[in-house]
């Protein structure tokens, strides 16, 4: 499985509606579960980004959730796929 960080931005919607946020991030955890996403943390932040979520899963299945929270109109997202120690070393070694 892949590990994603996902910055979340809140849009106009999601700022008027902040009270709602955290039913929305328990609303998000279990969309992804259901979509195949394990997600493995959720944090609040203070800075450029307002949500930074940690999440596994495939390509494919992180790539559909991510279009359908973004969708729903509360946040705006940057996505960096994440590479452990060992995965890195593995990449590192095929370049020889």
């Amino acid at each position: 499985m892949a590990t994603f960080i996902v910055l979340a931005s809140f849009t106009d919607q999601g700022i008027r509606t902040v009270k709602e946020s955290p039913d929305r991030a328990l609303a998000f955890k279990a969309m992804a579960e259901k979509m195949g996403v394990s997600v493995k943390a959720i944090y609040y932040t203070v800075g450029h980004y307002d949500v930074v979520t940690v999440a596994e899963g495939t390509d494919e299945a992180a790539t559909a959730l991510l279009l359908k929270a973004g969708s729903l109109g509360n946040v705006r997202t940057e996505t960096l796929r994440a590479f452990s120690v060992d995965e890195i070393r593995k990449i590192i070694g095929s370049i020889g």
